[in-house]
């Protein structure tokens, strides 16, 4: 066929065909969509691993990035490495703090101090001045009228809990911004865990002031709080050495005492 011929547009015509354009000619647009691919072999959790793993995704260091803001301080995981502590170390502890004239015991604790005798001990207390005080105002009353019946006074329990929970929180805290402010470079933590022990006096002395003597209760109560006092003070003060810091010792000694008056003249009167 004449070249001519072929050249003529043949689009307006009733029956044509549109030429078929060359594959070779034509740009293609497409895209391949993305593999979704994945590391193989899994790890099954294995050494902290996370089995199977998409390439590109987000690194395990990114999703484990600790939380600079509040909202740690409202989370349960935040706390949990200060309950990381056994049977073992809670009882070295609890040992440790009945040797007020160490002053070794933030030594033991700075490298993992816990909060877990702060709450446990603190509870245990509650409950037993709150129980052995009724005990005690109970042999009292008796040895003074044989007639006097048996009955227990629910209001020292909310006593005691408002009083030995508000003074193991509150006055560590307290110590805590109040060292901050002179300069001292404290840790909270440090300060509740050294307070938490330092109850375990009272624990134990509860059971000897339920004896019905008045004399032998003041003498017992004066030693436990002295010997308890001793205990934060002299830690305190190794714990702040190098800072001419004396009446915040002798604070944290009077307040410590100032609590063992409390609980002889509130349970045990």
């Amino acid at each position: 066929m004449d070249e001519s011929y072929a050249n003529l547009p043949t689009s307006h015509l009733l029956g044509s065909v549109p030429a078929v354009v060359s594959e070779e000619k034509k740009t293609s647009s497409y895209e391949a969509p993305v593999a979704n691919l994945q590391i193989f072999p899994p790890n099954n959790g294995i050494g902290g691993g996370r089995g199977y793993q998409t390439l590109g995704g987000p690194s395990e260091g990114a999703e484990q990035q600790p939380a600079s803001n509040w909202k740690g301080v409202f989370s349960i995981s935040s706390y949990t490495q200060y309950f990381n502590v056994d049977t073992d170390i809670v009882l070295n502890r609890l040992m440790s703090s009945l040797y007020p004239i160490n002053g070794d015991f933030f030594s033991k604790i700075d490298s993992n101090p816990d909060l877990y005798g702060l709450i446990w001990v603190s509870t245990t207390l509650v409950f037993i001045i709150a129980s052995l005080g009724n005990v005690s105002t109970y042999l009292m009353n008796k040895r003074s009228d044989s007639s006097t019946s048996w009955s227990f006074d629910v209001s020292y329990v909310s006593l005691a809990a408002c009083s030995i929970y508000g003074y193991a929180v509150v006055v560590p805290l307290a110590f805590y911004f109040l060292l901050q402010y002179l300069g001292s470079n404290a840790s909270l933590i440090c300060l509740w865990c050294l307070w938490g022990y330092s109850l375990f006096f009272f624990v134990v002395s509860s059971f000897l002031l339920v004896i019905p003597v008045e004399f032998l209760r003041w003498t017992i109560i004066v030693l436990v709080g002295a010997a308890s006092a001793s205990f934060v003070a002299l830690n305190l003060r190794s714990y702040i050495e190098g800072n001419d810091l004396s009446l915040v010792v002798v604070a944290a000694f009077i307040l410590q005492l100032g609590l063992a008056l409390f609980i002889k003249m509130w349970f045990f009167a």
